[in-house]
C-alpha cells in the first residue's frame, strides 16, 4: 500500500525484484507521469490500483509485462482522449481484467466521457513523414521510373557524368541497384516509353543529337535503335510521353531559339516526327493533360506565357486554344488530380510560383507560393496524402501537404537538396519513395513512412 503520499512520477523498474507481488495499491498520490517500463517483471500482480492521482496520459503498452492482472483500477484521473490514449482504447477492448471507467477531460468533444464511448482515432492519430532511404554519389538532373515484368526501374539523368544510369528495385536488399548504364554526350533527360513488352528509352543530350534506345533481351542491356533529328531538336529540355486514341506519342520541349518543340509518333516500327509545335520561343517544359474529356498540350516558355494547344480529332493535330494569361517566364509546368479536380503548378525562378485550378472555364489562381531561385515545383502524391515539391538554388527546399480544410497547401518539411532539379515519387514493394535530383550534390532518395502517433 502506497497511498496518500506525494510521489508524482513512477519511473522504469520501480518494483524491480517483487517478482511474486500480487496486490499493489498508489491511490491518492500526485502522480502526473509513469514511465514506459514502471511495472516490469511483476508477472503475478493480480490487483492494481493508480486511483484518484494526476494521470492525464499512460505510456503505450504500460500493462504488457502484466500477465496475471485481474483487476485495474483509473477511477479519479482525467485523461485526455487524443491519439495518446489510442492505445488504451485499443487494450480496453481487448484485455481479460476488469478496468474501471476511463473518464476524459479532453478534448472539447469527448469531455466527460468514457474512453471506450470515443468512435475512433484512425484518421487523426497518423501523420507522415520522408526520411533518408539511400543515397547516390553522383550529380543528376532528372529522374524517370518505368514498370518492366513486375520490376520497378528509374532512369537517371547524370550530365556530368555523360550517361542515364538505370537503376533497379532490389527486392531481397531493399534499395535501389545498378541495372544498366546509358552513355552520351551532356545527357538532360532519360525518359522509358514501353510499347508492349518492348523498353525504350529516350535520351535527351545538348550535344550530338538525342537518341532512343531498345533494351535487348539477348544483350541484357539498352542498345541504340534511332536516332532524333538534329535539326528539329537543339537543345532539348523537357521530354513528356502520353497516348491518344491507343496511339503513343511524346513530345520533345526545345529550349533554344533554333529548336523546334516536336511531337513524335510510334509508327510499329519506331518513333518519327509527327508535328512540329512552333518555333522561336525557347520553350522550357511540355504537359499533357486531360480538360474535360479532351486531350491538350501546355507549353511553358522563357519568352511568352504558357500556351495551351488542344488536340482536333479531324486533322489528329494539335492547335493552339488558350493561354495562361500574366505567368510570364515560367520554367516548369506539372498538372495532377486531386478529388476530381483538376490543378497545375508553375514553376518560376523569380517571382512566386503559382497553383492554379480548372474551374470548367479557364485555370485560376489558388495559391501563391514563394520560390525565388526555384527550378522546379514538383507535384506528387502518396496514400492520399497530396504534396509539393519546392527545389531551390539559393535556401531548403520545401515540402508541402494539402489542408484539406483550408484547401491551400501547407509547408510540411524542408529537406536540403543542392541545386534541385527534379523530384520523382516511387513506389514497390508496398513502399514509397522520392527521388531528389541535384546538379551539384548527391542524388537522395526519401522514403515516405506513415507514423502511428499513439
Amino acid at each position: 500500500l502506497l497511498n496518500s503520499n506525494s510521489f508524482t512520477v513512477i519511473r522504469d523498474d520501480a518494483f524491480a525484484g517483487l517478482f511474486h507481488l500480487e496486490y499493489l495499491f498508489i491511490e491518492g498520490n500526485k502522480i502526473e507521469t509513469i514511465s514506459r517500463n514502471a511495472f516490469r517483471g511483476l508477472r503475478d500482480l493480480t490487483h492494481l490500483s493508480l486511483a484518484n492521482n494526476h494521470l492525464k496520459a499512460l505510456p503505450r503498452d504500460v500493462f504488457s509485462d502484466l500477465d496475471s492482472l485481474i483487476e485495474l483500477d483509473l477511477r479519479g484521473n482525467k485523461f485526455e482522449c487524443d491519439c495518446k490514449a489510442k492505445w488504451l482504447f485499443l487494450w480496453l477492448k481487448m484485455t481479460n481484467s476488469t478496468v474501471s471507467d476511463v473518464l476524459c477531460i479532453g478534448p472539447a468533444e469527448y469531455q466527460d466521457k468514457k474512453l471506450n464511448d470515443v468512435t475512433s482515432f484512425d484518421y487523426e492519430c497518423t501523420t507522415t513523414d520522408f526520411v533518408v532511404h539511400q543515397i547516390l554519389p553522383y550529380q543528376s538532373v532528372s529522374v524517370d521510373t518505368f514498370n518492366s515484368k513486375n520490376d520497378v526501374f528509374v532512369a537517371i539523368a547524370q550530365p556530368s557524368m555523360e550517361n542515364c544510369m538505370v537503376l533497379e528495385w532490389d527486392h531481397i536488399e531493399m534499395n535501389f541497384r545498378s541495372y544498366d548504364n546509358i552513355t552520351g554526350q551532356s545527357i538532360v533527360g532519360c525518359k522509358a516509353i514501353l510499347v508492349g513488352e518492348q523498353v525504350f528509352v529516350v535520351v535527351a543530350q545538348l550535344f550530338g543529337g538525342s537518341h532512343i534506345y531498345k533494351y535487348d533481351e539477348s544483350w541484357t542491356k539498352f542498345v541504340k535503335f534511332q536516332d532524333i533529328e538534329v535539326s528539329r531538336i537543339s537543345k532539348p529540355n523537357d521530354i513528356e510521353l502520353f497516348e491518344i486514341d491507343s496511339e503513343m506519342f511524346f513530345v520533345i520541349a526545345d529550349s533554344s531559339k533554333a529548336g523546334l518543340s516536336t511531337v513524335y509518333k510510334w509508327n510499329n516500327k519506331g518513333f518519327y516526327s509527327y508535328q512540329s509545335l512552333h518555333e522561336w520561343f525557347r520553350d522550357t517544359d511540355a504537359e499533357f493533360l486531360d480538360i474535360d474529356g479532351k486531350s491538350h498540350l501546355i507549353l511553358s516558355s522563357r519568352s511568352q506565357v504558357p500556351i495551351i494547344l488542344q488536340w482536333n480529332k479531324a486533322s489528329k493535330k494539335f492547335v493552339p486554344h488558350s493561354e495562361i494569361p500574366n505567368m510570364e517566364d515560367v520554367l516548369a509546368v506539372k498538372s495532377f488530380r486531386m478529388q476530381d479536380n483538376l490543378y497545375l503548378t508553375l514553376t518560376r525562378f523569380i517571382g512566386d510560383s503559382r497553383v492554379m485550378q480548372w474551374n470548367s472555364k479557364q485555370f485560376v489562381e489558388i495559391q501563391a507560393l514563394p520560390s525565388r531561385g526555384a527550378m522546379t515545383l514538383q507535384p506528387f502524391s502518396f496514400k492520399n496524402n497530396y504534396y509539393l515539391a519546392l527545389g531551390s538554388d539559393y535556401t531548403f527546399s520545401q515540402i508541402y501537404q494539402w489542408d484539406d480544410e483550408k484547401k491551400i497547401f501547407r509547408l510540411f518539411k524542408e529537406i536540403y537538396v543542392q541545386a534541385p532539379r527534379s523530384f520523382t515519387a516511387v513506389s514497390t514493394d508496398r513502399r514509397d519513395f522520392f527521388f531528389a535530383s541535384s546538379f551539384k550534390g548527391n542524388t537522395q532518395i526519401f522514403e515516405h513512412i506513415i507514423i502511428d502517433l499513439s
